[in-house]
């Protein structure tokens, strides 16, 4: 009878510690240290292999084409310089004050403005770039109106860098006319 008892007790001890490694599974398991050792260790290498891997440096070149009946009307040039992992803009333009309430003046910039990110993942680098163009809609202005029309168009795009290639990274229509905008960048990598 003591033999069938303590068949009996090491059975439910088997069975409970069976349960409670079933409970343990369904929540996830503890928390295993060597795989979280593993994944910080990881994570120290890629952050040394990141630090130890020389900045990259290149030459961006922007043309802005402005294009009616497919043919170019007018073009403006645009260039930075620009390292893996950061961002530069280049700005010009006006800035116009406004008269929001009497005697309260606000500033609208009023030009072109490109600015570029260079991002470095899984061994490929992205380029991001948002770029926006307004000018004054003098033809569509009444004249006894003293607040300017401002015409806007904006480019937000990102794609693969390709190297010494002519990208579109964008176009638009005008809406008041038969015009079309397109920015197109060229990369080259400085030494």
């Amino acid at each position: 009878m003591q033999k069938q008892i303590s068949f009996f007790v090491i059975g439910i001890s088997t069975l409970a510690v069976l349960l409670s490694m079933c409970a343990i599974a369904q929540e996830g398991g503890p928390p295993n240290r060597a795989a979280s050792q593993v994944a910080q260790s990881d994570d120290k290498s890629k952050a040394q292999r990141d630090s130890d891997r020389p900045v990259e440096a290149y030459h961006l070149q922007f043309t802005l084409s402005e294009i009616e009946d497919n043919k170019t009307i007018n073009t403006r040039q645009y260039s930075l310089d620009l390292s893996s992992n950061e961002a530069n803009d280049v700005k010009i333009g006006t800035r116009v004050p406004v008269e929001a309430k009497q005697g309260e003046f606000q500033y609208l910039d009023v030009g072109t403005s490109i600015r570029a990110r260079l991002e470095e993942r899984h061994g490929q680098t992205t380029i991001l770039v948002v770029a926006e163009m307004s000018s004054f809609a003098l033809d569509d202005q009444d004249k006894h109106d003293t607040h300017p029309l401002i015409r806007q168009i904006k480019i937000d795009a990102s794609t693969l860098l390709q190297l010494n290639k002519s990208m579109v990274m964008g176009s638009a229509d005008d809406p008041n006319s038969k015009r079309r905008f397109q920015l197109e960048m060229t990369a080259t990598k400085l030494m």
